[in-house]
């Protein structure tokens, strides 16, 4: 996900961490200058949902205007999980010993 809070921001005349917290505070939300300046700074790794709201009533504008979906870097196809009864492209799992001297007992299936 892009983090679009400076740019929603600068739509509404808010150019500094300090006019955003003025804002929030005119909708009730009453955040640390310290969280603000965090969420203005970079991408948060997490956001709670009520703040997202109160974040989207203070500039008046949408979650779309926030964030943005980026495309995820596809995954190689070697590290897809392998669906039971595919035959095996890696090495041959490893058989125990029957009766060959085994002192423990096979593990239960």
């Amino acid at each position: 996900m892009k983090w679009n809070l400076r740019w929603a921001a600068a739509q509404r005349d808010i150019w500094r961490p300090s006019d955003l917290l003025v804002a929030l505070r005119t909708v009730g939300f009453e955040p640390s200058l310290s969280k603000v300046a965090a969420l203005w700074s970079g991408k948060p790794i997490t956001v709670r949902l009520d703040d997202l709201d109160k974040i989207c009533a203070a500039l008046n504008c949408t979650v779309a205007d926030l964030m943005e979906a980026e495309p995820v870097a596809a995954q190689a196809e070697t590290a897809l999980p392998q669906a039971v009864g595919e035959p095996r492209t890696g090495p041959a799992r490893p058989t125990p010993r029957r009766n060959g001297g085994a002192r423990r007992s096979l593990p239960p299936n």
